[in-house]
């Protein structure tokens, strides 16, 4: 009995080792846009004395594409790198989030995944529906960045 529990113990113990080293790499490999946790006023705010464009992801949880792309566009190393240097990021559950009523409103949204990019202001410089893949947010990025 006791030869099966030193058995046991030791097969716990490798498997948890496994689990931790194989979620550590997985995490620094899918870094992705980073989004920031505040406010859109709080965004705003820093758009005035950073000079940079807000890129707001206007998604819902029951949102499909919007999780792809989740999983896939936004943890492009290309596209984040591009955004998380050149934007403010922000990701708005639109029907939880306090300010997802106002930006819908504001914006005219009606349709998940909308991408926002606005300036200190809240004027709208560019917006895209749908789903996109990591080379059209490179695109858009660029069309904007560019103004």
């Amino acid at each position: 009995m006791t030869e099966m529990k030193i058995r046991l113990s030791v097969l716990s113990i490798a498997l948890l080792a496994f689990v931790a080293m194989t979620s550590i790499s997985k995490s620094d490999d899918e870094v992705g846009i980073i989004f920031d946790k505040m406010t859109l006023k709080q965004a705003k705010e820093k758009a005035k004395e950073s000079g940079k464009i807000i890129f707001i992801d206007c998604y819902t949880d029951w949102c499909g594409p919007c999780r792809r792309m989740s999983e896939t566009s936004f943890k492009n190393k290309k596209v984040a790198d591009l955004y998380n240097k050149s934007f403010i990021n922000l990701k708005v559950e639109m029907e939880k989030n306090p300010d997802g009523r106002e930006i819908a409103k504001q914006y005219k949204i009606n349709a998940y995944p909308t991408l926002l990019m606005i300036d200190a202001d809240g004027k709208l410089v560019k917006k895209a529906v749908g789903m996109h893949k990591s080379g059209h947010l490179i695109q858009l990025a660029n069309v904007v960045l560019e103004k």
